[in-house]
């Protein structure tokens, strides 16, 4: 496979080149919390960073540098080393730098995102371009029932992004330190739709069972979402993309 088109590498002849081929950008956005005591702060961020890796390198698509931080959840404590901005802020960050991608001839934006909070994507979902389209691709809002053990699903440091850290970095996972924090189920309704606004109390900053989680698990669940976007975002079938010279 021919490596990913990382812009912040690129000279401007190749990115001008490469975006006159395939006219799309990915923009990864991240976040800089908590995800419990086992995980590190940039989870988010590394997901969609390794994601938006793999769909460079397989379509073509140019990929901006990661945006590592966003709006976080709010907590009864500030837990060491989480950084958030306002929804505001990360709106007239994408506002500003779209617009000159945009200049450059980039006709869609595909931004990546890990994190469902509500004022995330709303920030996100509202960044305005001049022609433009801009794609939101929250890879939590997935119906992920078919590759999940456990019933919490995609929920703040359980099982899902525990098992994905534990296949794209298991050297960061500190699974020793892992502790459940199951919601009861009109809570993890509003958690899952991202209208719940602070953590729980008896949450270390995760929510769900990241005591289940496992790398192969997480490889099941990172294969399953790269297929998704491939087919619901790019437009091709993963097994043909893989195939192709």
């Amino acid at each position: 496979m021919r490596p990913p088109l990382r812009l912040k590498e690129m000279t401007p002849g190749d990115v001008a080149f490469a975006i006159g081929l395939n006219p799309r950008l990915i923009v990864p956005a991240g976040t800089c919390e908590q995800h419990g005591p086992h995980l590190p702060m940039g989870s988010d961020a590394i997901i969609v960073d390794r994601l938006a890796d793999d769909l460079s390198a397989e379509f073509g698509i140019v990929r901006a540098p990661t945006i590592e931080y966003g709006v976080n959840a709010v907590t009864a404590e500030v837990l060491p080393g989480s950084a958030s901005v306002r929804r505001k802020t990360l709106r007239r960050w994408l506002n500003d730098l779209l617009p000159d991608w945009e200049r450059n001839g980039v006709e869609e934006f595909l931004v990546l995102t890990a994190h469902g909070h509500a004022p995330h994507q709303e920030a996100l979902a509202t960044v305005m371009t001049d022609r433009a389209r801009v794609r939101v691709v929250d890879i939590f809002a997935m119906d992920l029932a078919t590759v999940a053990e456990t019933a919490d699903g995609p929920i703040h440091g359980g099982e899902v992004d525990t098992s994905l850290m534990l296949y794209i970095a298991p050297h960061l996972v500190r699974m020793d330190l892992a502790r459940d924090c199951i919601l009861p189920e009109t809570e993890r309704r509003r958690y899952r739709r991202g209208t719940m606004m602070h953590l729980p109390a008896a949450s270390q900053g995760s929510v769900g069972a990241p005591t289940r989680a496992s790398a192969e698990r997480g490889r099941i669940i990172y294969d399953f979402i790269r297929s998704r976007i491939y087919e619901r975002v790019i437009g091709v079938n993963p097994t043909a993309a893989v195939q192709a010279p």
